[in-house]
């Protein structure tokens, strides 16, 4: 060679967030705390959610309907999120496989939590409300970054391989 060691960076040599993620301590603390709030909630749902539900307005009835199925639902996406992660992880499933269960049970964006009704129904339902909506949140924005197209890397030529495309073509013709 000329002395000029110039390399350009290869696609098979990224790291992929998604599949060092999964695989690591933070993701099981993550599966371990939400799996944790989903028995949780539905163990309040089921007991003192239910007792509280009976001593609040009927105003707030509805309210507390709809809050907690809305938390349930909420849950549910988390969950199967969460163990669909897993599943990959464990190499039960490929990362391919991850990406068509994922149109199965969408992850999308949630409308803000509406303030007047929040504040009607119990505190520890508004508490399990917000640590659900971090936590979903929290999973929106790894699942973006699990779920993003690695870059393509750019496509060019070094610029000495150009240089010396053009002399060859250049003393092409002089032979």
């Amino acid at each position: 060679m000329n002395g000029f060691d110039v390399t350009f960076r290869d696609e098979r040599d990224w790291v992929s967030f998604g599949e060092t993620y999964v695989g690591s301590e933070a993701f099981r603390a993550l599966f371990r705390d939400g799996m944790a709030l989903v028995e949780e909630t539905a163990a309040y749902l089921d007991g003192e959610g239910r007792e509280e539900s009976r001593l609040i307005s009927r105003d707030a009835t509805l309210g507390y309907a709809a809050e907690s199925m809305r938390l349930t639902t909420l849950l549910m996406q988390i969950a199967s999120w969460l163990l669909v992660q897993r599943a990959v992880a464990e190499g039960e499933i490929t990362a391919v496989q991850a990406v068509e269960e994922k149109t199965r049970v969408k992850l999308s964006a949630l409308e803000p939590a509406r303030a007047e009704v929040l504040k009607g129904l119990p505190l520890r339902l508004q508490e399990l409300t917000r640590r659900a909506r971090r936590l979903h949140d929290r999973i929106l924005h790894l699942d973006a970054l699990i779920s993003e197209d690695r870059p393509v890397p750019e496509s060019r030529e070094s610029p000495v391989a150009a240089q010396q495309g053009l002399l060859r073509s250049a003393f092409a013709g002089r032979h």
